[in-house]
């Protein structure tokens, strides 16, 4: 970093995709604090402290460390913003739902930091991704109707930026109609809520837990339910799906476009 640079020094992340960003766009070295659900990259890890899980964060360990800007995400993390604004922290809490949202994300970032031509081909090298994989999905005639599950009890479908990802690699996300509930609680289904939308496949991505079969094919009706057959019940991981960051993008939007085209044939 020259010294010409502007924008915070110090930055605390407390989640993933803001650490990524930085990373990808070259700024890391200003982060001095990060998420410990940090997967993206591996070596943030291994280089930055770990100050906070999502809902809970270790506040004197991120006063100790002098941040000049902490970067939050959404109502979750609200009671954390407080208590560092109240502290005398300068904090930016983002709450972005989509994928639009989550480029425009890295577009501010890139502002915030003195970063924005490098910024910008990020978010245009995202554009285009997005862009190629809607040119490649199946007439909607032909899509897989897809359900998604983040998290078996309760039963919660898709939030909003994955609900888009699957229409955008081509297939029909059977509970698209929920995706603008930013609120998991209101994301809650039953059972036999699937099971009337009869998927063509059942991709489940367990938020902080490994997904377990036995448990869907444990419902009644699961297991001779055709989402269910034949390899059509998948585990995604989390990091690529469930972080509204450039992970979603760059490698959750391509393993959806592989899933669907393998579905479709």
């Amino acid at each position: 970093m020259t010294a010409s640079k502007t924008g915070p020094k110090r930055i605390v992340c407390l989640t993933e995709e803001t650490t990524e960003t930085l990373y990808l766009i070259g700024e890391e070295d200003r982060i001095v604090g990060i998420s410990a659900y940090t997967k993206r990259p591996v070596r943030a890890a291994q280089e930055k402290p770990m100050v906070s899980h999502f809902i809970k964060a270790d506040i004197e360990k991120i006063l100790a460390l002098k941040p000049d800007l902490v970067l939050g995400f959404s109502d979750l993390q609200a009671e954390i913003c407080a208590e560092l604004i109240k502290a005398g922290v300068e904090v930016y809490c983002l709450n972005h739902r989509s994928v639009k949202g989550i480029i425009e994300m890295v577009r501010r970032l890139g502002r915030l930091v003195d970063a924005q031509e490098r910024s910008e081909e990020l978010a245009q090298s995202m554009e285009s991704m997005v862009a190629k994989a809607q040119a490649k999905a199946q007439p909607q005639d032909k899509r897989p109707r897809i359900f998604f599950e983040e998290w078996p009890d309760p039963i919660i479908t898709g939030i909003r930026w994955v609900s888009e990802l699957i229409e955008i690699a081509g297939g029909v996300d059977c509970f698209s109609h929920l995706q603008s509930q930013s609120l998991a609680k209101n994301r809650i289904i039953q059972p036999q809520d699937i099971l009337d939308q009869d998927p063509d496949a059942y991709l489940a991505c367990w938020c902080g837990r490994a997904f377990d079969p036995k448990v869907v094919l444990k419902r009644p009706g699961f297991a001779s339910a055709r989402c269910t057959q034949d390899g059509r019940m998948m585990e995604l991981p989390a990091e690529i799906m469930l972080q509204p960051g450039p992970a979603a993008i760059l490698a959750g939007l391509p393993r959806l476009s592989e899933i669907l085209a393998e579905l479709a044939d």
